[in-house]
């Protein structure tokens, strides 16, 4: 299998994520985005750690399966989870689930276990990590949830809190090894795999 001819190898994101794109353009590398089709929930007795590392190789994969062999590619997948006394939280997918799940996070320390992988068609070889992240929340009356939730809407978002926009108003305090981890998809982490494969990420455009 070899690389593009005109280039370096395709760069693809397995998401449908917008937050992820938003993200991978800070790179300023050409990629093309393509949604995986697989079944996000978690496994019994599956730790939050294990279920986002295993589903965001399995969006990788997924993706990289259905390309064709002319060309190498380089497929990202990345998939979060948050956490707090041992219980996964997923995406609210409704106002009521969202405002249960900020006012049980209130005042609490909430791990958000962003996992990456980047898969290389090449080598079919796979670079994966958990990114962790600390947050922890403000104990806030239910009226200002509420207002919250109107003014975001942000119900694909696990958590809830799109630290990105209004939401950074709803927590006290954010620990991380990298700042983009929390939004969706940890960019140091990424680039240092990109660099670890051969990647031309910091040559002249």
């Amino acid at each position: 299998m070899q690389d593009s001819p005109n280039g370096p190898p395709r760069l693809i994101l397995a998401s449908s994520s917008p937050y992820r794109r938003e993200l991978l353009e800070r790179l300023r590398v050409p990629f093309e985005v393509v949604v995986p089709a697989i079944d996000e929930a978690p496994l019994a007795g599956e730790t939050p750690e294990i279920t986002a590392l295993r589903l965001a190789e399995a969006k990788a994969r997924t993706v990289a399966s259905g390309l064709g062999t002319a060309t190498r590619a380089l497929v990202i997948g990345s998939d979060q989870v948050a956490t707090y006394d041992g219980l996964q939280i997923g995406k609210p997918g409704s106002h009521e689930k969202a405002l249960a799940q900020l006012q049980a996070m209130r005042g609490r320390e909430v791990l958000f276990h962003s996992a990456l992988c980047l898969f290389d068609s090449g080598s079919e070889s796979a670079q994966s990590v958990d990114v962790i992240t600390r947050v922890r929340f403000r104990d806030l009356p239910d009226a200002a949830l509420e207002a919250y939730l109107r003014a975001e809407t942000p119900y694909d978002v696990a958590g809830s809190a799109k630290s990105e926009g209004l939401g950074i108003a709803l927590l006290d305090a954010i620990h991380s090894d990298d700042p983009t981890a929390l939004v969706g998809l940890p960019l140091i982490a990424l680039s240092r795999m990109l660099l670890a494969v051969g990647y031309p990420l910091l040559e002249a455009k």
